[in-house]
């Protein structure tokens, strides 16, 4: 409600100076900036308002991956080109990349627009690319530390916290990435357990209390930062856990403090501890 009444912008697109009338009166109890344009451009502002904001991430965690074959730290390499004005650190934001309605579609829309069109889509293209090689990498740090039969515990499956909504969520593909190599999963997220339950049924384990969730697991791995995810009580956690092992997929702990903790961390673009 909060957005629908203080947008940044409000764009309107059509080619009936009726029906712009009509919607300029309608929305003048709402704020922000009136766009008003032809069809073709307003369809098309949608598109590269959500290709940016996916390109963003993608962006992050492309220097996310050269952060780790450097030793370098993507904290504070994205915090320093979020302070340049022109650039903002919003969406930059390194992890499992993007999910949820909008993001994938429509990158994958511009893809098809622009094949159609004869124009070159190889940015949107490399933009999936990545958003998919960060899961595998996720994965594939998790196979490098916890041997195949074990079991995990993840926390969080909606594709961001508070909703329930798990399209294209990155906790489904990552799911279905472990599964295929023979791990075990207890699972606990506190609003889409249902929606998963209906792709996985059987295959998981699950929890309606996240400390539960963890009791003989191997590792656990934290997919959506919800924040009690990131309030969490760090000796309940070793308690569950037959190893002191996290894998972050959202860098929502100081590497630092986990250290202190005396866990095994592993983030995304920061020093493995």
């Amino acid at each position: 409600v909060n957005d629908t009444f203080n947008p940044d912008r409000v764009v309107i697109g059509s080619d009936s100076k009726r029906a712009i009338n009509v919607l300029i009166e309608l929305h003048k109890p709402v704020k922000g900036e009136r766009i008003v344009t032809n069809i073709e451009s307003s369809e098309l502002i949608k598109y590269a308002s959500n290709a940016i904001l996916a390109t963003k991430i993608s962006f992050a965690n492309l220097f996310a991956e050269f952060a780790e074959k450097t030793g370098a730290d993507v904290e504070s390499i994205l915090t320093a080109v979020g302070l340049d004005k022109r650039i903002g650190r919003s969406f930059l934001y390194p992890g499992i990349g993007f999910g949820g309605s909008c993001l994938p579609k429509d990158v994958t829309a511009l893809i098809h627009i622009s094949q159609e069109l004869g124009i070159d889509p190889a940015l949107f293209k490399s933009v999936t690319k990545i958003n998919t090689d960060s899961r595998n990498r996720f994965v594939s740090n998790i196979e490098s530390e916890i041997k195949s039969g074990s079991t995990i515990c993840l926390w969080g499956l909606s594709f961001k916290p508070d909703t329930d909504d798990i399209r294209q969520a990155p906790s489904v593909y990552i799911i279905k990435s472990l599964l295929s190599k023979g791990y075990k999963l207890n699972v606990y997220d506190p609003a889409s357990q249902e929606n998963i339950k209906k792709i996985f049924d059987k295959q998981l384990n699950y929890f309606n209390d996240q400390y539960t969730a963890l009791e003989g697991c191997d590792a656990l791995c934290i997919l959506t930062e919800w924040n009690q995810f990131e309030e969490a009580d760090f000796d309940k956690i070793k308690k569950g856990l037959k190893n002191n092992i996290i894998f972050d997929g959202r860098n929502i702990y100081d590497p630092k403090k986990m250290k202190e903790l005396g866990f095994n961390y592993y983030s995304v673009g920061r020093k493995y501890l």
